[in-house]
């Protein structure tokens, strides 16, 4: 999956598979999420964000399955 750098203090790159409806996430911490069934708006909300922090907690944490990747 392609991910694009974000300008964040939480995240460090955001990538998105729109045919599978997967959002992935790096953390500046180096851990590695993956939402599932995330809309194309969510992941677009996301990047135009003013924060991206708050709009992960707002939108994403806690609504989609996730998965900690290794």
């Amino acid at each position: 999956m392609k991910r694009v750098r974000v300008d964040s203090r939480a995240v460090s790159s955001v990538g998105y598979d729109s045919d599978m409806a997967v959002l992935e996430l790096v953390f500046t911490s180096g851990e590695v999420y993956r939402y599932y069934a995330v809309p194309p708006s969510v992941h677009r909300g996301l990047l135009e964000a003013e924060s991206i922090g708050r709009y992960f907690g707002e939108h994403i944490r806690g609504i989609y399955p996730e998965r900690h990747e290794r």
